[in-house]
């Protein structure tokens, strides 16, 4: 197997509270992505292989980052619906959606929770779904010759690292809320499974004057 980097998209639409608006970069999103790639030609290893989702904001990022490789484009590295799942909850159970960013470190587990018990009916996807997509599209990929970047969402990101590292649902949200726009997160196969090495590095963000681009939304 080879070892793969995930990489979460850049900054998106941070006013959105719906799954559209938000697909798509900001500018600081674009700048973001920009860096990363300056960075990973400069001072990263080579990838020889390079995918992405086949949202707006996965694929404005990948083209961003401008490493030359042919982009691979696979729905299963999608995001999960989160609005989606949000307003399904409040309406079937009346949890309301924040509107205050720290309202979401206690929403998110709970939405997490409500979705793997099969609490919210008829969801876009239910979280066997996305379990099992995420870990197909990611052990194909670490199949394949080559390390690989794999650009995605933070959703996506929390899942693998749940499988890797066995999390339970609160574990996966605080992971989910921590990870940074462009942040690097690495799987490297040890035996037959992928194990994490690395998570959250933004090293092309961590300099005194990009500090401000440090975004987790």
């Amino acid at each position: 197997m080879s070892h793969i980097t995930l990489i979460r998209h850049g900054q998106a639409n941070t006013g959105a509270r719906d799954e559209v608006s938000y697909d798509k970069l900001s500018d600081l999103g674009h700048q973001q992505a920009q860096w990363l790639g300056e960075y990973l030609s400069t001072n990263g290893p080579h990838h020889p292989r390079l995918y992405c989702g086949t949202l707006t904001r996965h694929i404005e990022t990948a083209q961003a980052m401008d490493m030359g490789e042919d982009i691979v484009q696979d729905a299963r590295l999608n995001e999960l619906e989160y609005f989606t799942l949000a307003e399904l909850l409040e309406t079937q159970h009346g949890v309301v959606i924040p509107v205050e960013r720290e309202g979401f470190i206690d929403h998110l587990p709970t939405v997490f929770a409500a979705w793997q018990d099969g609490k919210i009916e008829n969801p876009p996807e239910t979280f066997e779904a996305f379990h099992a997509r995420v870990s197909a599209a990611l052990m194909e990929i670490a199949q394949g010759d080559g390390p690989a970047l794999v650009v995605t969402s933070g959703g996506l990101i929390a899942m693998a690292m749940r499988q890797t590292l066995g999390l339970d649902i609160p574990a996966m949200a605080r992971v989910a809320l921590a990870i940074m726009n462009t942040s690097m997160h690495r799987l490297f196969p040890i035996g037959d499974h992928l194990s994490p090495v690395l998570f959250n590095a933004v090293p092309h963000l961590d300099t005194p004057d990009r500090h401000y681009a440090q975004t987790h939304l």
